[in-house]
């Protein structure tokens, strides 16, 4: 989620925990201080906020990661409860020197690998390696577009994890789907980006403009969906109950 009202939209709906970022049509990356700090002060919700400096892949230069650094300790300040972010090296494999080191840092806030893990060369052993920099949750569809498609990797992540480090499923997960994730792969923690767009009340509109090239229109934008949060947890607690 990228705004105030999308993080207040996923308090109502039940949500107990939320990702922060800006640029939802790149994938996310880092919100900043002023709206770290606005989300911080509307919604009682557990706070993650994103750590990636700009959008294209996950290796980063020297200067990019001297960003990051004082991106993860702007968060600290700023109250959140924890952060996301993931490094890669040039042959696709967990930058585990520069994750420790970010970890390290963050302390003591939660520290979450996102699904840049799924662009890595071997899932299984970047799992290892993440426990091993002191990373507490990764993000993970399995290695494919969606968790629906990677849930028998992911059970095979779970499996390996053995609760050392949580495997959080991400991608594609809504409520006609979500029992059957759960049952298929054994996670404890989703993550769901559920929201809808918006378009802008304004009554002028210059179409002769545009000012980026993001796949929606420059009226419109993302806001998180408070009926798809609320369906998504009911569907969970109703399993749990059924148990």
């Amino acid at each position: 989620m990228d705004s105030v009202a999308s993080a207040l939209a996923a308090a109502r709906g039940g949500a107990q925990r939320v990702e922060l970022c800006s640029s939802l049509a790149e994938g996310g990356l880092t919100p900043s201080a002023g709206m770290i700090a606005a989300v911080r002060g509307a919604a009682s919700l557990a706070l993650h906020v994103m750590v990636r400096p700009r959008a294209s892949d996950f290796f980063y230069s020297d200067e990019e990661f001297s960003v990051m650094r004082r991106d993860v300790l702007m968060a600290k300040q700023l109250g959140a409860k924890g952060v996301v972010f993931g490094i890669l090296n040039l042959a696709g494999k967990v930058d585990a020197r520069r994750t420790a080191e970010l970890a390290q840092l963050a302390a003591p806030m939660a520290v979450t690998f996102h699904r840049a893990f799924d662009c890595s060369h071997d899932l299984l052993g970047s799992l290892t390696e993440l426990q091993e920099a002191g990373v507490g949750r990764v993000l993970t569809s399995g290695g494919k577009k969606t968790a629906a498609e990677g849930a028998e990797t992911i059970a095979r992540l779970v499996a390996a994890a053995a609760g050392r480090i949580v495997v959080m499923a991400g991608g594609g997960i809504r409520s006609h789907n979500i029992v059957s994730l759960i049952e298929r792969t054994g996670v404890s923690e989703i993550h769901a980006g559920l929201r809808s767009v918006v378009t802008s009340p304004m009554r002028h509109r210059n179409e002769e403009v545009s000012l980026g090239t993001a796949c929606l229109g420059e009226d419109e934008h993302y806001v998180v969906d408070e009926r798809e949060v609320r369906s998504l947890l009911d569907a969970a607690e109703n399993r749990a109950r059924q148990r």
